[in-house]
């Protein structure tokens, strides 16, 4: 055996911890893949698209909701009655919220305060109050799947898949009832509002189609014509174009929300089933539940890459803002960090920074928004889309601040000492 002098085995120690502190920090917003029939979570460093761990979570997850802050990842197990709160900083299960009966669908209202669940078992929707980790309320609907939030807080769409009596549900979230219910002729699938809240895209068993309803009338427009078995459709923000994930000849088909006219097809792995947008607006993130993979677009038309995961992969998000240990590190120093306003939302919500460091608040929704901090400091009004404000925070503490535009959006930015 050949011996090593001991300052050599210091270096070796002092490079690995090194190396393991910047893997600890230095990993990018990551996304989280839930695996249907492995009852795991398989979470992915976006920059390098390497699987980071695998998390057992609530049997059957059937649906993941990442907190606006990037803090705290959610997903429903379907063949349980639980929750699943994982902590994005340490990637571990760091709660478990009852919830009653097959939960499936989950939606969070843009401040993070709520998180809505569809509790398919139980006929009604549970709202969890993310500040106590516990159901606060709950609203009847019958057999309720997917939930949709409007991206001003004011109302959340149900699918209700009660056979015989398929319908939208309409909740008012502040009130916590019913106000409205549009029938439908087959089983509603997916929903999901557009960014700016002007379509709500849904889809329907059987039908090879993405329906679009006008919130403002919830009257019917025309329908987006897809191939066999459409399931999910968005139009993201800062994406010209709509995206769909078309289940029978396993593809992304791109179409144009003004026209709703269908555009070029991508064609990605087995039976997708989701996706999702990465952080930066250049990838798109598919779920493929019939090869166990995911498939990531790259929407400049580069190469397709495939990163394997667990057993029938379902549902995919991906992080808007950093988890709490990369947020620590990016913080650590440097320029100013940036807080983006799209959906009606800050994101992050929560954002940590030095003293002697700066935050620039970017407005990335097509509506007007404004920045106003509860202790009466300065700041902007008025904020155009495209427009920024920066504040240079000169001591240590908290500040809350919200949109001077819309009352209900709220954050905060916690200065640290240098």
């Amino acid at each position: 055996m050949i011996a090593i002098p001991g300052f050599v085995r210091i270096l070796v120690v002092v490079a690995a911890l090194g190396a393991s502190a910047f893997c600890a920090f230095a990993a990018g917003p990551k996304a989280y893949v839930g695996n249907f029939k492995d009852s795991t979570v398989s979470v992915i460093d976006t920059g390098t698209e390497r699987v980071l761990a695998t998390v057992p979570v609530a049997t059957g997850p059937d649906g993941i909701v990442i907190s606006p802050d990037g803090r705290s990842v959610f997903v429903s197990g379907s063949g349980a009655s639980a929750v699943s709160e994982i902590d994005a900083a340490s990637d571990g299960v760091a709660r478990t919220i009852e919830v009653g009966k097959g939960p499936q669908g989950l939606a969070a209202t843009a401040d993070g305060r709520w998180l809505l669940v569809a509790v398919n078992g139980d006929d009604r929707v549970a709202f969890i109050d993310t500040a106590t980790h516990a159901v606060s309320a709950t609203v009847p609907v019958p057999k309720p799947h997917t939930i949709a939030v409007r991206p001003d807080g004011r109302q959340a769409y149900v699918a209700s898949q009660e056979p015989g009596h398929f319908a939208l549900v309409v909740v008012d979230l502040a009130a916590r009832t019913v106000v409205a219910e549009i029938p439908l002729e087959k089983a509603p699938r997916d929903l999901e509002f557009g960014h700016d809240g002007k379509a709500l895209y849904l889809t329907l068993a059987g039908v090879p189609a993405v329906q679009v309803l006008d919130p403002a009338t919830n009257q019917w427009l025309a329908p987006i014509p897809t191939g066999v078995s459409p399931h999910i459709a968005q139009h993201f923000a800062g994406m010209a174009s709509g995206v769909v994930v078309v289940q029978g000849p396993g593809e992304v088909l791109l179409f144009d929300p003004a026209t709703r006219a269908p555009g070029r097809s991508i064609g990605v792995g087995k039976q997708p089933h989701w996706l999702d947008l990465s952080a930066d607006g250049k990838k798109l993130w598919v779920s493929n539940e019939g090869s166990n993979d995911v498939s990531v677009v790259d929407l400049a038309g580069g190469p397709m890459h495939t990163v394997p995961v667990g057993n029938a992969p379902r549902k995919v998000a991906v992080q808007r803002a950093a988890s709490a240990g990369t947020a620590h590190a990016a913080n650590a120093g440097g320029p100013a960090q940036v807080v983006a306003i799209r959906n009606f939302a800050f994101e992050p919500a929560q954002i940590t920074v030095k003293a002697g460091q700066g935050v620039t608040w970017k407005n990335d929704d097509g509506a007007p928004h404004g920045v106003a901090f509860k202790d009466g400091t300065a700041g902007m009004d008025l904020m155009l889309p495209g427009k920024t404000f920066t504040r240079t925070f000169d001591k240590p503490g908290v500040h809350d601040y919200a949109c001077s535009v819309h009352s209900y959006m709220t954050a905060r930015v916690t200065v640290l000492a240098p």
